[in-house]
């Protein structure tokens, strides 16, 4: 009796084996259809494997400004954030996404993710009736009177001489040199609502700042950044003691 039931035990796990032969956990169907990464075309997938890492979940922000903010996109337009997206900003941590520029994205792809952001996250009266600076400055700013215009409107959070007070400093040597002065320019403009960093209307409430304000304290944000941003020596003092 004990023998019969374990043949029978054996028998049916054998059955069992052979029917689930092809669909072991974690492998797909052998009928199932394979798509090519360049063929996905959805856009949470696309902005969750490329975006969300600096950008944030669902555009909120981190390392990166945040897409879901409607000032910005108000700010920026979609030929501005699919030239970013396709080609990266060179010198930044920003890289290129399009297969032309050497990135994993065809253009079907930027495309979805651009136009996913614009429908996810626009809003057309973000700023009512406000106009805000351009995206790009007419002409270069001047860091002196920069100077000034820091003074007025962002010593208050980053402190007299951009080191950090309420907020962080702004003037750290690491920081500028992983930023544009682009990226310097819009992050004045937008702000970062996330961190609590308000936009161009607001730094100083009913004064807000004009473009060519907006110029001058990027122009004075830009001479603060080190020739040789990270490194924290002097050349003289890299060779003391046989350190090099």
């Amino acid at each position: 009796m004990k023998l019969r039931v374990m043949l029978s035990a054996v028998a049916l796990l054998t059955s069992m084996a052979c029917g689930t032969r092809g669909s072991a956990p974690g492998r797909p169907p052998v009928d199932s259809p394979v798509i090519p990464p360049s063929k996905i075309v959805d856009f949470s997938f696309l902005y969750a494997r490329n975006c969300a890492g600096c950008h944030g979940v669902n555009g909120i922000g981190g390392a990166a400004i945040g897409l879901r903010d409607p000032v910005y996109l108000a700010f920026a337009d979609d030929a501005t954030i699919r030239r970013i997206t396709a080609d990266g900003v060179p010198g930044t941590t920003m890289p290129a996404f399009a297969q032309h520029s050497g990135g994993m994205l065809t253009d079907d792809q930027i495309n979805v993710i651009v136009g996913g952001i614009r429908s996810h996250w626009a809003k057309p009266d973000a700023l009512g009736d406000a106009e805000p600076p351009p995206y790009r400055p007419f002409s270069p700013g001047d860091p002196q009177r920069g100077a000034g215009v820091y003074g007025i409107y962002c010593s208050s959070c980053h402190g007299a001489n951009g080191r950090g007070g309420r907020a962080s400093s702004i003037v750290d040597g690491s920081y500028l040199g992983l930023v544009s002065d682009q990226t310097l320019r819009t992050t004045v403009i937008v702000g970062r609502p996330e961190l609590g960093a308000p936009d161009w209307r607001d730094d100083v409430p009913g004064k807000p700042m004009t473009s060519e304000d907006v110029s001058d304290v990027v122009a004075w944000l830009a001479a603060q950044r080190p020739q040789f941003p990270g490194q924290p020596y002097s050349t003289a003092l890299q060779f003391r003691g046989g350190v090099r």
